[in-house]
Order: C-alpha cells, then sequence, then structure tokens
C-alpha cells in the first residue's frame, strides 16, 4: 500500500477518477433517471427509451400513426418494484449481537455499536444504503473518525476495556454509561453512505476485492467567469494511511489515519454478488427494457383510445350537416329521400394489445421477483390466501432474493461494524479483542406475523431454555434497545 497515492505520485487515481467520469458515471446517471423519473411530460427520465416515432420528428410519409399531438404514457413500473424490495430488506429494525466470548463484552459491545449506528441514522441510513444498492448494483460505506473527539472521551474517563479482566472507569454495557457515552460516540464515529456516483475506488490490479484507495467527488458550482458558470470539484482521498482533501486537485487538508490500523475506512456492499466484478447487479437495469416496452404500448393504446373514443358520422343528402349540432334531443330534417347518415369508429377491443401489456408486466414480475401482490393489490387468481405459508408460497420469488442479499448486505454490515470496533480499541475508548469484535445479525420476518404463532413460539423458547429477558425483547415488551439497528 503506497500512500503516495494521496499525492496522485503514480497516475493510479487520476486515471480511476477519469475512467469514472467517462464510463462508469454516465451509466449509473441513467440507471437512476429510470428509477426516479424525474420531470414533467417529455422532460420524464424514461421518455429516452421511447422509439423515434414518439419522441421525435414526424412525418406523414414514414408513420402512419402521425400526429401532431401525440399521447405519451409514462408509467414507472421500476420506482414500486425497488420500494418493495427495500421494504422487505429493511422496513423493520435489525439486531446486531455481538458474538463475544464474556457478557460484559457483549454488553460493551452492542452499546457502542447502537451509539455509532443510531448516531448515523439508524434504519434510515440503513434505508439509504439499501436503495442505493438497489439502483446502483453497489454502494459503499465510509467510517469518519473524529480522533480529536475520541481522544478526549479517552481523557475524561469514558473509555473502558472490555477485554477479559479488564476494567475501565466506565463500563459501556452499564445503563448509565451507555446513555452517557453513546452521546459522545455518535460525534466522534459516523458512518456514511457514498453514493455510486460519487465514489470512484481504485482497485489491486491484481485483487479486485481489494481498495488501494477511495475518492469522493463531489461537483459544485463556482463563480462566473465569461459569462459561465464554473463548476469546482470537491474530493475527499482516502488511502490506507492518509485522508486528504482537495478542491480542483488543489490539496487543502491533509490527515493522519491511524485508528484503522492501515485499512481504508471503506466498506464495499454489492446488492447481489457478481463474480469477478466490483459492481454488483442491481434491479433497475434488467427491467429497463421491459419498461421502454410498457411505455411505448401505454402510449400506442392511449393514441388508439383518443382517435377512436368519439363516433364519428358520414351524410349523404343533408345540406348543412356539417354545421349541424350532433347530440342527444337534436333532430335533422331533410326533404332528400336519398339522404343517410352512416356512424363508425367508436373504441373497439383490441384483445392482442391487452394480451401484450399483460405479459409484459408478467415479465417484470418474473425479472424482479416483485408481484403486485407485495405490495398489497389482491388478483383473482391468487387463490386463497387463508394462511401465512400461502401468503409465503406466492411471494417465494421476492423472499428467495430477499434472504440472499441479505448475506452481501449483512457481511457489509458486520464488516463495518468491526471497523468501528477496531478504530474505538486503537483510541483507547473501548478495548476489544479482534475474537471478541464478531458480530451476528438477526434479521426480522418481512411479512406479517401472527400474534399468537409469535407468543406460542416464545414460549417454546423458554421453555428450551432461552432467556426470558431476550425473548421478551425479541417481542417487544423490552425497554432495552442494545444491537438494534
Amino acid at each position: 500500500m503506497d500512500d503516495r497515492l494521496a499525492q496522485h505520485g503514480d497516475g493510479s487515481l487520476e486515471a480511476a477518477i477519469a475512467a469514472h467520469e467517462r464510463e462508469v458515471r454516465p451509466r449509473l446517471e441513467r440507471l437512476w433517471r429510470y428509477y426516479r423519473n424525474e420531470g414533467r411530460g417529455r422532460a420524464v427520465g424514461q421518455f429516452e427509451g421511447l422509439p423515434a416515432r414518439l419522441r421525435g420528428a414526424r412525418h406523414p410519409a414514414t408513420d402512419d400513426r402521425v400526429s401532431s399531438n401525440r399521447e405519451i404514457v409514462i408509467e414507472n413500473d421500476i420506482a414500486w418494484r425497488v420500494h418493495t424490495m427495500v421494504d422487505f430488506m429493511f422496513g423493520r429494525p435489525i439486531r446486531l449481537v455481538s458474538t463475544a466470548r464474556d457478557e460484559s463484552t457483549r454488553r460493551a459491545v452492542q452499546s457502542a455499536l447502537d451509539a455509532v449506528w443510531e448516531g448515523s441514522g439508524g434504519i434510515a441510513l440503513l434505508q439509504d444504503m439499501g436503495l442505493l444498492g438497489h439502483v446502483f448494483g453497489h454502494v459503499d460505506l465510509v467510517l469518519r473518525a473524529d480522533a480529536t473527539a475520541l481522544s478526549l472521551m479517552r481523557g475524561a474517563g469514558l473509555g473502558t476495556s472490555a477485554a477479559p479482566g479488564g476494567g475501565g472507569s466506565t463500563q459501556l454495557g452499564d445503563d448509565r454509561g451507555a446513555v452517557f457515552a453513546g452521546e459522545r460516540l455518535g460525534d466522534a464515529l459516523r458512518i456514511d453512505v457514498v453514493d455510486p456516483r460519487r465514489g470512484v475506488p481504485v482497485l489491486d490490479e491484481g485483487d479486485y476485492r481489494e481498495l488501494r484507495a477511495y475518492a469522493i467527488r463531489d461537483s459544485r458550482s463556482g463563480d462566473r467567469r465569461f459569462g459561465r458558470e464554473r463548476e469546482s470539484w470537491l474530493s475527499e482521498v482516502y488511502t490506507p494511511w492518509l485522508r486528504t482533501a482537495e478542491r480542483d486537485g488543489e490539496v487543502e487538508v491533509v490527515e493522519e489515519q491511524r485508528l484503522f490500523g492501515g485499512r481504508l475506512p471503506v466498506v464495499h456492499v454489492q446488492n447481489m454478488a457478481q463474480p469477478f466484478r466490483y459492481s454488483g447487479l442491481g434491479e433497475v437495469e434488467p427491467l429497463m427494457p421491459l419498461q421502454d416496452e410498457l411505455n411505448t404500448r401505454l402510449s400506442d393504446r392511449a393514441n388508439r383510445v383518443t382517435l377512436q373514443s368519439f363516433k364519428m358520422y358520414l351524410a349523404r343528402g343533408i345540406e348543412g350537416f356539417e354545421a349541424m349540432p350532433v347530440g342527444p334531443g337534436q333532430v335533422w330534417s331533410t326533404d332528400n329521400t336519398e339522404a343517410s347518415v352512416e356512424a363508425f369508429g367508436g373504441d373497439a377491443s383490441s384483445p392482442s394489445e391487452e394480451s401484450h401489456i399483460r405479459e409484459v408486466r408478467e415479465a417484470m414480475d418474473k425479472v424482479s421477483g416483485v408481484p403486485p401482490l407485495a405490495t398489497g393489490v389482491v388478483q383473482g387468481r391468487v387463490g386463497n390466501l387463508s394462511s401465512a405459508n400461502a401468503l409465503r408460497i406466492t411471494l417465494v420469488g421476492l423472499l428467495a432474493k430477499t434472504a440472499r442479499k441479505r448475506v452481501t448486505y449483512g457481511r457489509g454490515i458486520a464488516a463495518m461494524s468491526e471497523l468501528v470496533l477496531a478504530a474505538l480499541d486503537a483510541s483507547g475508548v473501548l478495548s476489544t479483542a479482534p475474537v471478541d469484535r464478531g458480530i451476528r445479525l438477526e434479521w426480522s420476518d418481512p411479512l406479517p406475523e401472527d400474534a399468537l404463532e409469535r407468543t406460542l413460539a416464545a414460549k417454546r423458547k423458554i421453555e428450551l431454555g432461552v432467556s426470558s429477558e431476550e425473548v421478551l425483547d425479541e417481542l417487544g415488551y423490552s425497554n432495552n434497545d442494545e444491537g438494534v439497528v
């Protein structure tokens, strides 16, 4: 690991930033536009995916369905699917359970982690992480440490040795110590989510899983020169032992990073694992072609309905018919015995069109694993959902995908928690052995639970020897929130 990267000594960082701005960021921006679909009318994000005959110049010679005002329908089926997947992942708090060897260490570790995660945003932080990961395929977490605040905590007697046999002035596992130290820990250590459009990794040439450096880029508007607004770039560059802050390439701040023992304070989280790639698999990109097809067919149907919704009349032998009103109670008269009025038009059934739109929606259900039932839209063909097992069978695809993603997100949460404990140990605030920094995640069931079934399960746990305090905590009857994010 060479800290000359912070000063751009070997050009790796500049090359990584240039490649990110040229190749990675445009692709990520397109994914975000499809998810958010911001704008109005023809300026919305998904408008770019419509065919040229709907969004470009029109000419009667090339498009027989030409109209001066084509109907454009954009139905964002991507966003509600992404939101549903995030709800299934992080809709409920997660318990962080320490796997330390003794009880006092476990209490201290869980108290410290709870303070840091809650101070960084708690469940809202996890939901932000889940949303960015689902849209872009991956997301990064960075740990920002205030060494001065940590040293002040240690100097004020808020540190403790949580290792077996250790002592300290304030035990973070105790109630009063947890509250008092927790307020300080939330200020001294903060976990931030990095938007992948801003994060630039510098990967090891021999191992795509190893980071040599990491940059966070932020574009801001600067002063105006020659009638044009100048864009200013702010950057943070992390290397194993240094943090460098830059503005337009000029170094402003250089800080030593000694709390992480030569590790980058960055944790990479893939939405779903992708072999031999730094970026993971997202949820938006596979849906984009189907979303374009759906919007195209909905727009075509809207144009057909507009043209055929009203009946038209062909009149023969009636003078001045074009000026006569057409409506209920109107009487037309003529002396021409050969006069006639013929009605045509009106909306007609189009079974093939309806079938195609339905099949496109079903294809989006299969690709995403999110059926409308997951949002509470019950259709007539779902069968009898009289039990929780029947509901699980209908949502088996979404539940399986959620379980798969819990592995990658859970690994990232555990890795960041271990990094927090390493920083607390290096600062002397909470001394722990590496073996005692393990974390086990307990996830809540994303589906509604039956109160009677939960009560019976809790009773059986107590009969098997599980402590009543832990069981009551799982049921939500305990006032102890330690370990809950």
